[in-house]
This record gives structure tokens, sequence and C-alpha cells, in this order.
């Protein structure tokens, strides 16, 4: 990470890190839907350890579960330290992107082919977000 994106404490801005969350999300869900991607919503963004000036930052992303025009992507983000090589995951975020079709409405999604059970395990957590979501949703509706 280079000065730009650093505050004068030599941290990286949160906003600078969320907003590669975000890029890095969009293209995993670009992968699996072979569309072009809107980012719905941020369920979930955590900061576990500041960035640095000068870390070498790395963006994982994986769709974790699908709907029906909507994936949640997580996207784990570590930190090296050059001369080091030390790595730390620095922080996470869960991400949903709906999938557009040629005229930017929502459009189906392929269904994810869960394989192991890291991958279930994930598909599991995601939909618990989701359902609270959609409960909220539904509360906040209500005046709840």
């Amino acid at each position: 990470m280079s000065i730009e994106d650093s505050n004068t404490a030599g941290f990286v801005h949160g906003g600078v890190v969320m907003k590669m969350c975000d890029e890095a999300a969009g293209l995993a869900a670009i992968r699996h839907s072979h569309r072009r991607v809107v980012t719905a919503g941020v369920d979930r963004m955590t900061f576990n350890e500041p960035v640095n000036l000068g870390d070498l930052v790395t963006f994982c992303a994986s769709v974790n579960a699908v709907w029906n025009t909507s994936m949640e992507v997580g996207v784990r983000v570590e930190a090296e330290r050059p001369g080091t090589g030390e790595k730390r995951h620095t922080s996470s975020a869960y991400i949903t992107m709906v999938a557009l079709d040629e005229e930017g409405r929502p459009t189906q999604v392929p269904p994810l082919l869960v394989e192991d059970e890291t991958e279930r395990r994930r598909e599991r957590e995601a939909q618990t977000r989701r359902e609270n979501r959609l409960r909220e949703r539904e509360q906040l509706k209500r005046g709840e």
C-alpha cells in the first residue's frame, strides 16, 4: 500500500480497504455469474488489525452462497510485511452482489457447486446472515 492510501499515522484508510474488498467481491461474482454485477449490501466488515504503509495486501474473494439473482461473496484480507514475509489476517467482509442482464435488471445466477465441508459451512453461514437481514427488513417495515 502506498502513501496516498494511508493516514498520517502510517495506516491504510479503512475506506481504501473497503473499496478494494468491494472490487474483489465484484470480480468473484462476475466470474461466477458471467454477468455484470452491482453491490447490493455489505453485511459485515471487520478490521482485525491495521494495514501499514508499505504492506503487500492480498484480497481473497469467494462466492459463499447463491440465491435467485444475488450471491454473497466473502472477502479475506491479508497484509504481508515485505521485509519479513510475515502475513496477518487484517480484515474480512461479506458483500451481497446482484447479477444484471443487458438492460441492467437483476437476472438469474447459476447455482453454486458446493464440493467440501468448508464450502458447505460457508453456505450455511451465508444463509443465516441472509435470514437475519430479511428478518430485520421485515421488522423495520412493521415499525418494530
